[in-house]
């Protein structure tokens, strides 16, 4: 895991994408050119790489420090992880909101062809540097392919559609392209796309929407607080009271939730949220979620109010 594990999000954040309503097709819809399985972490097509490439440093998310490029403890031989279901219990908190978005698995079976880094030791080093920058590819692909969901998104959806093949294109990759590319460029490129597809979804919610965008809202006491269509995009949330808040709507990409208190939250419809970040935050069967986002596991068993009750 990298320290990205226990600090904010980068680039936009972390976890998989989800699947919205569809708009109706039109003359000027094309097919998506991303199947959304492969944007899934698929560890069991992986050769543990988020448990190898990648660093992390001792602290409230790591039980101890492990540079890049050296196998965790705990990984075992047919890359799997020996402790998956006690990895809080065991302080690595930082695993379990981590997602890969499906980088793993592409750099294991399509860049490296499926041979691992243990039967070919002298391609490690290589694939270990693929991962981090394929991982950032993957986040790309799925915040775009999400964007292109959002009906009221549907005039940028032909840059959009763009900027996912063309995206999708540079997975396809070398080992030896895709390290070289620019990838803080390509965000610069593809950030006002994913913006406007935002604003253009937001602008229907009714009212004056609240725009904390970046904000420094560590601790804040937000209980009940009217967030709808608000924008929290990289907003600092470490900590914050959202109990009852009402963040329908709201566009969340890239803000921390960490130990964020979402009980009886109400997330119906949130714009670019993730499994990681709702991992990452504290929550309760009270809190709505959107239909295809499940309820992280660790999460308090309280009983419904109108929320979506755990499985």
């Amino acid at each position: 895991m990298s320290p990205q594990h226990g600090t904010r999000p980068s680039g936009y954040g972390g976890g998989r994408p989800r699947r919205r309503d569809r708009a109706e097709p039109g003359p000027d819809r094309a097919p998506a050119v991303v199947d959304r399985d492969e944007l899934r972490a698929d560890c069991s097509s992986c050769f543990g790489l988020c448990c190898v490439a990648l660093p992390f440093a001792r602290s409230a998310d790591f039980a101890r420090d492990k540079p890049a490029g050296r196998a965790c403890g705990h990984l075992r031989d047919d890359f799997g992880c020996g402790i998956h279901a006690r990895l809080r219990d065991e302080g690595y908190r930082g695993c379990t909101v981590f997602d890969c978005f499906g980088a793993g698995q592409k750099v294991s079976q399509v860049t490296f062809g499926g041979t691992d880094w243990r039967r070919d030791p002298a391609s490690a080093s290589a694939m270990f540097a693929v991962f981090p920058v394929m991982r950032q590819l993957h986040e790309l692909l799925a915040y775009t392919a999400e964007a292109l969901d959002l009906p009221a998104a549907r005039p940028v959806h032909r840059e959009l559609r763009r900027a996912l093949a063309r995206i999708e294109k540079l997975t396809r990759g070398d080992a030896e392209s895709v390290v070289a590319l620019d990838v803080n460029a390509l965000r610069g490129e593809v950030n006002p796309l994913l913006l406007r597809a935002s604003e253009l979804t937001r602008a229907r919610v009714p009212g004056r929407r609240k725009d904390h965008r970046g904000a420094d809202l560590m601790g804040a006491r937000l209980s009940g607080a009217d967030l709808r269509g608000a924008s929290l995009r990289g907003a600092l949330l470490v900590g914050a009271d959202l109990t009852g808040a009402d963040l329908r709507d709201a566009d969340l990409i890239g803000a921390d939730l960490r130990d964020a208190d979402l009980s009886g939250a109400d997330l119906t419809g949130a714009l670019f949220l993730t499994p990681a970040q709702l991992t990452a935050a504290r929550g309760d069967a009270a809190t709505t979620l959107p239909p295809s986002l499940g309820r992280p596991a660790h999460w308090a068993r309280a009983g419904s109010a109108g929320g979506v009750v755990d499985a």
